[in-house]
């Protein structure tokens, strides 16, 4: 499943390790939230959003989580490659909220879908401050609808 597979946002593979799993061997509920903020680290990170030595690489990478909420439909069994997609459903001045959903490859099975919401700082402040201009191009691509 490619990026091009969807009417709106990104899709990506992401892999389920063993150390990924529960005493059950099923993803863990903790592990979603990891793999999640990894799909789109990276997909910010391809865009020269990301961190070097330490440091943002640019302002729109001083972000925070601000919420998360995520509902289990279908336990992942087991280790492999499963698909994450996410898209943006609101850029706000300083605030992205973000819907996503992990699923099988072939996009069949839902295993999981949420919400999350990042609020972008000021670092010598760290109070909310509006998105640049070049982030809010970047972001674009993501908007559902």
């Amino acid at each position: 499943m490619t990026a091009t597979a969807v009417e709106y946002g990104h899709v990506t593979r992401v892999p389920v390790h063993f150390d990924d799993l529960d005493a059950l061997g099923v993803l863990h509920n903790a592990r979603y939230a990891v793999l999640i903020e990894r799909a789109m680290t990276n997909w910010w990170a391809e865009r020269g959003v990301s961190f070097a030595g330490g440091r943002p690489t640019t302002a729109d990478a001083f972000n925070v989580v601000r919420e998360y909420a995520i509902t289990f439909h279908v336990p992942v069994r087991g280790t492999g490659d499963i698909a994450v997609h996410f898209w943006l459903d609101k850029l706000g001045s300083s605030s992205a909220a973000y819907g996503f959903r992990f699923t099988s490859l072939d996009g069949e099975t839902v295993f999981a879908e949420g919400r999350r919401v990042n609020i972008r700082l000021d670092p010598a402040t760290m109070r909310p401050a509006a998105w640049t201009d070049e982030g809010r191009e970047l972001a674009s691509s993501l908007l559902r609808g």
